[in-house]
């Protein structure tokens, strides 16, 4: 890939999706929406981003209602895609997972740890990416749907994060130690004692924290450390209305991209579902835009007068594409 700007590419890339609410059968959700159907649409969109990523970061509520089939129908859906992508799966509990099927079809486990609640130990897990460490923290509540890390889950996260990793640590959640000013009943089923983690993870290698639970796209810090919350695939919360609070819809799904670089991580939001594009070239026109000089690029892309942002400002797409192919073949006849 040619370098256009001034920074590098990054040396990895993880896609982050949540809250997939997978059922076994053909159930839907509320009786409308098929979340399997807008995970398999989730995945599509994956797939045909170009994106190569390292990890793909699944953050709680996989399954709806804890079914062992339906973790079985997730895994049918997600790893192919995984494997065809050369992708690492993390998978992370949430308050709607129960954790011995989740075990058990997801990492054909009888029993993962010994003990915890129900007989089960919380689902910690560490994976390991080209020297990016990725820690799946189990926050869920068995029995409850607010979320939770115990003592010794921290301890536990301490001892992991006292060697440092080669290119730092995602921390991977359910649920987001952050407010929720737009669905502040939310709030209610929020992660307890958030104090608590933001001790265990400061002046650690932790350069990022991923969350779902809240069916929307947000962002905030802990400790001074980026939190990305991924909207949900299989619905999501209408914000902003004065006269419904906790209003689900099928509609506005996304999910995330954190591509990571030496000194920063940069967090994207991609929406699920079609639009009708109103602008835009085709794909093939990067590698011509990549051959011309860079300052005869400049010219072509930033000067406002230019053929290309002229023709931009027409708002027809097929002049615009005629005159972005003219002016291409200008400028780079005068590069010559």
């Amino acid at each position: 890939m040619v370098q256009l700007g001034q920074h590098p590419a990054p040396s990895h890339v993880v896609v982050h999706l949540s809250d997939p609410h997978v059922l076994a059968g053909e159930g839907r959700l509320y009786g409308r929406v098929d979340s399997a159907a807008r995970l398999v649409a989730a995945l599509e969109r994956v797939e045909a981003a170009g994106l190569s990523p390292d990890a793909i970061v699944f953050t709680g509520d996989l399954a709806d209602l804890g079914e062992a089939e339906a973790y079985r129908r997730l895994r049918g859906l997600v790893e192919p895609v995984a494997a065809r992508l050369g992708s690492e799966l993390v998978w992370c509990m949430g308050n709607h997972d129960e954790r011995a099927p989740y075990a058990r079809e997801l990492f054909d486990e009888l029993e993962h740890g010994g003990g915890g609640s129900f007989g089960v130990a919380p689902q910690d897990r560490v994976v390991e990416v080209r020297g990016l460490r990725i820690i799946a923290l189990d926050t869920s509540v068995p029995g409850y749907h607010h979320g939770s890390l115990d003592r010794a889950q921290l301890d536990w996260l301490r001892r992991v994060l006292a060697r440092p990793a080669e290119h730092g640590t995602l921390l991977a959640l359910h649920h987001p130690p952050i407010p929720s000013p737009l669905t502040e009943a939310m709030s209610i089923l929020e992660l307890e004692d958030q104090a608590s983690l933001a001790e265990a993870i400061r002046g650690t290698d932790v350069r990022g924290i991923l969350g779902g639970h809240l069916h929307y796209s947000t962002q905030s810090s802990l400790e001074g450390i980026p939190v990305s919350v991924a909207s949900a695939s299989c619905y999501t919360l209408a914000l902003g209305l004065p006269d419904r609070i906790l209003a689900g819809v099928d509609a506005h799904q996304a999910f995330q991209t954190i591509h990571v670089y030496p000194d920063r991580l940069v967090h994207t939001t991609v929406p699920i579902g079609g639009a009708d594009p109103v602008s835009g070239y085709p794909a093939a026109a990067l590698a011509r835009i990549a051959s011309i000089p860079p300052a005869v690029r400049r010219e072509l892309f930033s000067r406002k007068d230019s053929a290309f942002n002229v023709a931009e400002v027409l708002g027809d797409a097929e002049v615009a594409a005629a005159a972005a192919e003219a002016a291409l073949a200008s400028l780079a006849g005068e590069a010559d």
